[in-house]
């Protein structure tokens, strides 16, 4: 379905209202009489403190474990399509990652509680490192939008997505347990996932853990076209604890591993545009893993110096292993790439004078790459170790020093201004191509926040940040085959790339509605970017390297609303345009990869106290500004990505307190569309089913 009035029809009743609001500003939970009640939306990522949304200057979205759990997400990525700000981008299923404010991979940065996802090996494009986080065990999903320069530092230029998982907090003596049983059907990928988990504790002590396991046969698009192979599985598991030391004092340790055994790349093994054969024979992450190990100490008001302080403590292993042979080629590639991340991490909350809050902190950060590559010609079946895909034993550190203040400056303004000094330690060994390099790079960020009371309830806000990206290893090193029928080699002479950014929005709370409304710009200086060198290898890829090429302009506007006009029913609105203009020596073109218009429509209707329906829509218009290398990107149609809409019903049904049975009615008319730069196309019409059994 192309929408090529779907600008004008959709933007100008949403300007004309002035209220579009963040569908996750506030959750419902059941009372005592099993009526929905309203709680204030708490938000920790915008300052990394616990505030309520309208005290939150920056533009940030959230969304919560009740959503996941009806909409089960095959990766945690597709929870935010179609939310303020955030565009969903999929290369191949099992894999997905948001792209905010037209910024994605290493330009934005990810956490899960509160330690850092990106390392040393992170794409500035989509990549599959979110298919390696387990959706069940999240507690909710948030995302600043916007530069967050003074408390994130390096690759928080689009924004911040953290990931924070279940946390027990228990406060009677009583031992009090519960359990979740959770199994989910769809028939577009004869898709399975389960659950098991369960939580217990008292005052002083707490757990939390379980296991997950998804299997996903080949998606079926819309019309019927069943897309081989594109079929994937996974598993996964975490634990976590939590303990008191006496009255002030409190110790977290958890672990978490994710693995998808042998996931297919399928833009690699079928013929996207432009191209009469794939690019390869055959291409599998076999397997790709997440590791995670994660200790906290928390005190609270011990000293004058602080009221809160955590010292965070973790290691993140990534191994990256895959399979691949080039079209009609007899040799076979192996490879085994690993990043091994270390973290500690040092954070004080301190109140001055009553008025002032400051959180400021230290962070060091080490990261170690394992990189091999072995051959295997088909005729003799002879086993060659070749140059690996990144530098083996190269290295990424950082260290960084940051403070953020807030403080009021009248009766109606707040204000909060951070700064953060980062320094990063890079070292490629030498190899056949370059000899040994190492780079320093070093920036100062920062970022200033307003925050106006223009009436009860009605709030201005205004965000001006810096963010700074160094290269990192992959951006820096890496050599071997690319997406796209390219070659890519090192590049060791890169220097930082820089943002700046500045949004202007509305956030407005009523008794019956809310209203997000943000204007942003980005100014993007340094831009690493892939460049054609005009050789190609002999078996006809183009010899692509990173450079720093272009600079870019990015603008936008992000508008949420939701309206309840009665008890029962809840209308919401999303609505997200972005528009980029990049330069280079060359000339100006449309910047990369920059979503079309999108968004989600629709209405919750609590038919009776144990029966919901959510019927909705969600949209994206035509997007023919298409970069050179869009152009150039077989996953991309050179006419343009036509637009598209779908039509869609949840059904969640609650016959008592701890069981819940849902239906998800998907893409019904069964359009066959492809969201924006994504490698496969989206699924056909779906019917899912689920059930949540939640028992002590």
């Amino acid at each position: 379905m192309d929408l090529p009035n779907c600008r004008a029809l959709l933007l100008a009743p949403a300007l004309s209202l002035l209220a579009p609001l963040p569908v996750c500003a506030l959750e419902a939970a059941a009372g005592d009489n099993g009526e929905p009640v309203t709680l204030e939306q708490v938000y920790v990522t915008a300052t990394r403190s616990k505030r309520s949304d309208l005290e939150v200057a920056a533009a940030v979205t959230a969304v919560g474990a009740e959503k996941m759990l009806g909409e089960r997400p095959g990766v945690i990525a597709a929870a935010l399509r179609a939310e303020p700000g955030v565009f969903f981008q999929q290369t191949t299923p099992g894999q997905g990652v948001p792209i905010i404010r037209g910024l994605k991979g290493s330009q934005v940065l990810h956490l899960i509680d509160g330690m850092r996802i990106n390392n040393a090996l992170f794409r500035n494009a989509p990549n599959q490192y979110l298919g390696l986080i387990d959706g069940f065990s999240a507690e909710r999903v948030e995302v600043v939008r916007g530069a967050q320069g003074s408390l994130y530092g390096a690759d928080a230029m689009g924004g911040v997505m953290q990931v924070l998982t279940s946390e027990p907090d228990y406060d009677t003596r009583a031992w009090r347990q519960e359990n979740r049983l959770y199994a989910s059907y769809d028939s577009v990928d004869d898709g399975v996932a389960l659950s098991a988990r369960s939580s217990g504790g008292h005052a002083g002590f707490g757990f939390a853990g379980g296991a997950s396991y998804q299997r996903h046969g080949s998606r079926r698009a819309g019309g019927g076209a069943r897309q081989r192979p594109s079929g994937y599985r996974s598993k996964a598991a975490d634990v976590k604890f939590l303990a008191g030391l006496g009255e002030d004092a409190s110790m977290m340790l958890s672990a978490q591993a994710m693995e998808q055994p042998s996931t297919p790349r399928y833009d690699e093994l079928v013929a996207g545009f432009g191209q009469t054969e794939p690019s390869s024979e055959q291409f599998l992450f076999r397997p790709n893993r997440r590791e995670f190990i994660h200790a906290r100490l928390r005190l609270f008001g011990r000293s004058a110096w602080f009221e809160e302080f955590e010292a965070h403590a973790a290691r993140q292993v990534i191994t990256d292993d895959r399979l691949s042979q080039g079209f009609q080629s007899p040799v076979i590639v192996t490879e085994r790439n690993r990043s091994t991340l270390d973290g500690l991490t040092l954070q004080f909350n301190t109140v001055l004078q009553a008025v002032t809050r400051l959180v400021w902190g230290a962070e060091y950060y080490t990261d170690a790459i394992d990189s091999h590559r072995f051959e295997i010609d088909g005729g003799p079946g002879t086993l060659t170790e070749v140059r690996s895909r990144f530098p083996d034993g190269a290295s990424m550190d950082s260290a960084a020093l940051y403070a953020s203040a807030e403080w009021p400056l009248l009766q109606d303004l707040a204000v909060r201004f951070g700064l953060r000094y980062s320094h990063f330690d890079i070292r490629l060994p030498a190899t056949d191509e370059y000899g040994a390099v190492n780079l320093t790079p070093a920036d100062l960020t920062g970022d200033l926040h307003a925050v106006y009371d223009l009436r009860p309830g009605i709030r201005l806000v205004a965000n001006v940040g810096r963010g700074f990206r160094p290269p990192n290893v992959f951006d820096l090193a890496t050599l071997g085959p690319r997406p796209g029928n390219r070659y890519n080699i090192a590049n060791p002479a890169l220097q930082p790339e820089t943002v700046m950014s500045y949004d202007l929005g509305i956030k407005a709370e009523t008794g019956d509605s809310e209203l997000e409304l943000f204007v942003f710009r980005m100014d993007y200086a340094d831009k690493i970017t892939s460049v054609g060198t005009g050789a190609t290898t002999a078996d006809g890829r183009a010899i692509v390297r990173s450079e720093n090429r272009s600079r870019a302009t990015i603008y936008g506007l992000e508008a949420n609303l939701e309206w309840s006009p009665g008890e029962r029913a809840t209308t919401f609105l999303v609505l997200n345009f972005t528009h980029g203009r990049e330069h280079d020596d060359d000339g100006a073109y449309p910047a990369d990869r920059i979503p079309p218009l999108n968004g989600r429509l629709g209405l919750r209707y609590r038919l009776a106290r144990e029966w919901t329906i959510e019927p909705y829509t969600t949209f994206a218009a035509r997007q023919d500004r298409l970069s050179p290398r869009d152009l150039r990107d077989p996953r991309i149609d050179p006419r343009g990505t036509p637009g598209w809409m779908t039509l869609n019903v949840g059904v969640r049904f609650q016959p008592s307190a701890g069981l819940q049975i849902g239906l998800r009615l998907q893409n019904l008319t069964d359009e066959n569309y492809r969201e924006h730069a994504s490698g496969i196309d989206a699924a056909g019409r779906n019917i899912g089913a689920w059930a949540s059994y939640l028992f002590p």
